[in-house]
């Protein structure tokens, strides 16, 4: 049983570590409006990289399945892009909080903020692809081969494209924005709390689609023995 939890303890006590010191962590003294809104650095950007993470476990899933065949393998990528999806929700949520503190205003049609909601839209496509298919196998085969197109559509969206034209957010060319993410302004302090997050977003991420395959393989068994009662 322990062997079971303790990564899930782990991960508690990282979050609590994460939510606790994140407000009381030093951060720099900029000038302009950053100041102590550098702090969603812990809660923001691990948002993105706990997407990426699920995102990648569902495509590899997907291709597991196009090899395999085993239905299993459908479920784990299913279930891991729906985390996937509510994290990256999180992450355009407290994006969009920074950016009204940042620029102004919560949305600005920002390269980086269409690039992530065209990502996300294209990775919404894929659940209503599988919901208008009725037949199981022809649902999984067809929603594999699109969460590999979805996948790959995540770096030119969120990735390439935002860093090749002007933005506010940091990263792109001729940025003015926010610049929490510059080395000279990320301390040493500030890592202590920073590297934390996202072991510990990602790794509740995780927990949760798991939690997911776990209560849709027991459903799975619990349909098949129905049927086999019949």
């Amino acid at each position: 049983m322990m062997r079971q939890i303790w990564w899930k303890i782990i991960t508690f006590l990282i979050l609590l570590y994460v939510g606790t010191m994140g407000f009381l962590v030093a951060v720099p003294k900029l000038d302009g409006r950053l100041q102590q809104s550098i702090r969603n650095l812990f809660f923001h950007v691990p948002m993105w990289i706990c997407m990426m993470i699920l995102f990648t476990f569902s495509v590899v899933h997907a291709v597991k399945y196009l090899k395999d065949g085993k239905a299993d393998a459908d479920i784990y990528s299913l279930e891991f892009a729906r985390t996937g999806c509510v994290f990256a929700v999180l992450g355009l949520g407290t994006g969009m909080i920074w950016a009204k503190y940042q620029w102004g205003a919560a949305w600005s049609s920002d390269p980086k903020q269409n690039g992530a909601t065209i990502a996300l839209l294209i990775y919404f496509a894929y659940f209503v692809l599988r919901g208008a298919i009725t037949d199981d196998e022809k649902k999984a085969k067809i929603g594999a081969v699109y969460n590999i197109f979805a996948y790959c559509m995540l770096f030119p969206t969120i990735w390439i494209l935002p860093r090749l034209t002007e933005s506010l957010h940091p990263g792109g060319q001729g940025s003015e924005g926010n610049p929490g993410l510059n080395p000279d302004d990320t301390t040493a302090a500030m890592k202590t709390v920073m590297i934390p997050a996202f072991i510990g977003w990602s790794l509740v991420g995780i927990w949760i689609a798991t939690l997911r395959v776990r209560y849709k393989l027991l459903l799975n068994k619990v349909e098949d023995r129905a049927l086999e009662n019949q």
